[in-house]
């Protein structure tokens, strides 16, 4: 499996530097807009603390176990399925910040490659971060700055309306030609798979609006509703340690 994986890296290097320029672009946006949010807020710690670290490792691992676990819906083709993967990037997120969201997307990515190697050179799994973190990092910039119950409820809305977005353009305009030419089938064949499931879609942009866009709002929605239903209660764990730390001020319950 790791062969696999080394020979697609040496046949596709070209995609795996955009890929990591990609990344480090992501990395940037979270580390300007919580360090923007850290002043704003008076929050002095690290952006990486151990912590941080062990938090991350673990729900990385956790993420990726959830991605394993896909769901297919009624109204897009089997190739499109929902996994509850970036729930813990954003659990991750609310609590330390958005570069541990974007790290537990990206370990995640790792991971899935290590164990898993790649059927698609790489573009499924860029799909996957990029979509992935157009969820959590909104979400997470939205609340750094303002760590209230009320501003977490609107951190989701933003989040889920960001992936709904950025899932269905890029499926438009990227994901769906190149999974087209990956496979050696015309587009048309792929948009025929969803009119088989629905006669209304004809083209790339009617496939994209009606099972795209639905899927994407479907799974933002579900992670948005479970990170609000838990969080409150994880917070001070993942925190400090302990359940009684919730006394040193639980700032996500203030409002």
């Amino acid at each position: 499996m790791n062969n696999d994986l080394m020979k697609n890296i040496a046949e596709n290097t070209a995609f795996v530097l955009g890929f990591l320029a990609i990344v480090a672009v992501l990395f940037v946006i979270a580390y300007v807009f919580e360090k923007m949010a850290a002043k704003k807020t008076g929050d002095k710690e690290k952006i990486l603390t151990t912590r941080k670290i062990v938090i991350i490792g673990v729900f990385s691992a956790i993420s990726f176990a959830l991605m394993l676990i896909e769901v297919a819906v009624p109204f897009a083709p089997s190739f499109y399925k929902i996994d509850l993967g970036d729930l813990p990037a954003l659990i991750g997120a609310f609590a330390f910040g958005p570069m541990v969201g974007v790290l537990i997307e990206f370990i995640k990515i790792l991971l899935n490659l290590i164990f898993q190697g790649t059927t698609t050179a790489f573009v499924g799994e860029l799909a996957n971060f990029i979509v992935g973190c157009s969820f959590v990092l909104p979400a997470s910039i939205v609340y750094a700055f303002k760590k209230t119950r009320k501003n977490a409820i609107i951190a989701t809305i933003v989040g889920t309306v960001c992936i709904t977005i950025c899932g269905t353009v890029f499926n438009a305009v990227y994901l769906l030609p190149a999974f087209a030419a990956l496979y050696g089938m015309p587009l048309e064949a792929l948009i025929g798979m969803g009119t088989e499931i629905n006669s209304a879609i004809t083209d790339v942009t009617s496939f994209v609006i009606i099972c795209v866009a639905p899927l994407n709002l479907l799974k933002g929605s579900i992670v948005s509703v479970i990170t609000i239903l838990i969080y409150k209660q994880l917070s001070p764990i993942l925190k400090f340690g302990r359940i009684e730390s919730v006394k040193k001020k639980d700032t996500v319950t203030e409002n």
